[in-house]
């Protein structure tokens, strides 16, 4: 998939003042892991990286997240209702060049170092970033026909017969950005 612009969107990683980098201890692998890893079997393979230091040097976000309670309700009074999860969404949005560093870590042998150079679900503030992007795609769209809460996306019409019109709408919306 080719993600999203990064003129639309992308994840930067600030660091707070007087921070120092922590580096973490090897973790260990099987053998059997580890000759996965090494063949590229990333189906079969998912490497976890704990990015809790990275996530305390980085400062909370200001993005104004939406309530819940108030997507419900503005979802509640609509005749039809259809429910599109974004599960692999996170992965369409870029960490910003210069700090794609600071997502390295290191795979035990002699598999190599890597780094993300997409957002990866874990680090401080990718919810209100991916939230932020989609606020961007459907700007006109939220409130009237759909409702947005991170990378849950609901489409909803008042009369039945509007629905189509508005899941059409909202798949071609995300056919532009890619």
């Amino acid at each position: 998939m080719p993600g999203l612009d990064r003129k639309l969107v992308e994840h930067r990683l600030p660091i707070k003042e007087g921070y120092i980098p922590v580096k973490q201890a090897r973790r260990r692998m099987s053998m059997d892991t580890e000759l996965k890893v090494k063949e590229g079997h990333r189906t079969e393979v998912r490497i976890c990286v704990d990015y809790r230091n990275l996530n305390e040097a980085s400062p909370n976000g200001v993005y104004p997240m939406p309530m819940a309670d108030m997507l419900v309700d503005g979802a509640a009074h609509n005749q039809m209702l259809s429910f599109m999860d974004s599960n692999v969404g996170y992965n369409q949005i870029m960490v910003a060049e210069e700090d794609i560093h600071k997502t390295a870590f290191m795979c035990p042998g002699h598999i190599g170092v890597f780094e993300y150079s997409v957002m990866p679900f874990c680090l401080r503030n990718a919810g209100a970033t991916y939230q932020r992007a989609m606020n961007s795609v459907f700007h006109d769209m939220i409130g009237h026909s759909l409702e947005v809460y991170i990378d849950d996306v609901v489409i909803k019409s008042p009369e039945e017969g509007d629905h189509v019109s508005n899941l059409r709408k909202a798949f071609i919306r995300i056919e532009n950005i890619n």
